[in-house]
């Protein structure tokens, strides 16, 4: 899918976009679509693929039936695109849609602030479990296919989920996953996608862990970022 065609699809179907999100997903609508129109206009094609899995993940909230989802769910476009969408058309999805773009800065504060309350680890706290040789390979400082957050009071820290329970030993399809989503240059897009509601899933992908076959996770996943 194009990113010209997915913005007609939100142009065409902006009133159950509207309704379909909360207000916490429209205010990242509104942001991801400000990003996606600076980025456009620096012509910086690898920002413009940034911006698309931000928008696309935030879409991912809308119900499984709505026609967004199903278009993004599906694979009646067997090829992906980097060419740039068109200014015109991004304004004229902003326009439609009707809700303010917050101040990048908000936005950004808000969400970390999000992503920072949830259970884990410290830097040291990870030491000292993989220390107790509790973590088969990879230390602290190559913390391969893991996230590290780094929050203003703990200094960097590793989201609790990532690991089997009372160690420091990575669960396996969370290595692969936070691979797929790049979570290595974007560890606050790949928390987000972890710990953000996904109605193609029905719940939130961290706590889907062990309950959902790991496949299904890793295509959804999958999904998100092959289609830009």
């Amino acid at each position: 899918m194009t990113s010209e065609e997915l913005l007609g699809l939100l142009r065409t179907h902006w009133t159950t976009v509207v309704t379909g999100l909360d207000d916490d997903d429209l205010v990242r609508l509104s942001g991801a679509l400000r990003e996606l129109r600076d980025e456009t206009a620096a012509r910086d094609a690898p920002a413009v693929a940034r911006a698309m899995r931000r928008l696309k993940r935030t879409l991912s909230a809308l119900p499984a039936d709505h026609p967004v989802s199903q278009a993004l769910g599906g694979h009646r476009y067997d090829t992906a695109t980097r060419e740039l969408p068109g200014l015109t058309t991004i304004d004229a999805v902003i326009d439609v849609l009707g809700t303010p773009p917050p101040a990048p800065a908000d936005l950004l504060r808000t969400a970390r602030r999000r992503l920072l309350a949830v259970p884990a680890l410290s830097e040291s706290e990870h030491a000292v479990l993989t220390e107790a040789g509790q973590e088969p390979s990879g230390g602290p400082d190559a913390p391969t296919g893991l996230i590290r957050l780094r929050d203003p009071d703990r200094g960097l820290c590793y989201p609790r989920f990532q690991f089997r329970p009372g160690t420091a030993e990575p669960l396996p399809v969370v290595r692969r996953i936070n691979v797929l989503l790049r979570a290595d240059r974007d560890p606050w897009g790949a928390a987000d996608w972890w710990l953000g509601g996904n109605r193609w899933l029905g719940g939130v992908p961290a706590e889907l862990l062990g309950v959902l076959p790991d496949d299904a996770l890793e295509r959804a996943a999958a999904e998100l970022v092959g289609a830009f």
